[in-house]
């Protein structure tokens, strides 16, 4: 057993898409959360940038002697992860290699749509690993910028919401499945899939829980144990939306991560 703490950052509220399903299938497991709402959002934020805080991000969880590291955040996965894996010996997973094992795996489809941030769009992340591992598979990249500063403000169901998916999908041609590339995104899944229909919606946060299932030295049943959660600031919506994510009251800390 490895009781120690699994550590988890997003530049705010959507990473919290991925802790859910996490503790539903690892419910012993505690867990180090840390948003960055300070320096929210990062898909318009440089490589550079992007890279830099989350090194700064990854060294305050590394205080808490975490076991693991998970980049709940497609744009820091897309732009850092590669960068960090190099520098630091704790095993560090973000949402996109363990998504694309999945649909090799698992799903035999030929068009395959990614919705995410522009910055991780431009980074051409997630096309560039498909095909990596899947031949003959037509990626449709969609980058969609306001949906995660519209998911934090918890403006997910709402008619600006509704017109807001409407206008990003219309120009998919018939999709087999949606890759949901932001953690923010699967707080507008109803709207969504009444938008595209029938299609499969691939939600990274269950396929991070999926392989942190079959893959992590899980922890015993610890009485007692309690997750944290950490903002950069907390002048934000991030409890109203983390208590419709959660459907729970939690309690959150502020911290300066230099």
């Amino acid at each position: 057993m490895d009781n120690r703490p699994i550590g988890m950052f997003d530049s705010g509220v959507g990473g919290l898409t991925v802790y859910k399903e996490i503790k539903r299938k690892l419910p012993n497991e505690k867990i180090i959360y840390l948003g960055d709402t300070k320096e929210f959002p990062y898909g318009s934020k440089s490589k550079q940038n992007i890279i830099e805080l989350t090194k700064k991000n990854i060294e305050f969880l590394l205080k808490f002697n975490v076991k693991l590291i998970i980049i709940a955040c497609g744009t820091a996965t897309s732009q850092a992860l590669d960068v960090v894996k190099e520098i630091y010996r704790v095993p560090i997973i973000g949402i996109i290699e363990p998504t694309v094992d999945y649909i090799k795996e698992n799903i035999d489809y030929k068009n395959i749509g990614i919705i995410a941030t522009r910055g991780t769009i431009k980074s051409n992340a997630w096309e560039k690993s498909i095909k990596k591992k899947i031949k003959n598979i037509k990626i449709y990249n969609k980058e969609c910028p306001l949906l995660a500063p519209m998911a934090e403000e918890g403006w997910t169901d709402n008619e600006i919401a509704k017109l807001t998916i409407k206008e990003y999908v219309k120009d998919f041609p018939k999709l087999d499945a949606l890759v949901l590339g932001c953690t923010h995104y699967p707080l507008f899944e109803k709207l969504i899939k009444e938008n595209i229909k029938d299609t499969y919606i691939i939600n990274t946060g269950k396929i991070i829980a999926s392989y942190l299932e079959k893959n992590l030295e899980r922890a015993e049943n610890i009485k007692n144990k309690s997750d944290e959660i950490y903002l950069t600031d907390t002048e934000c919506n991030f409890l109203v939306v983390a208590d419709k994510i959660l459907n729970e009251n939690i309690k959150i800390n502020k911290v300066e991560v230099k």
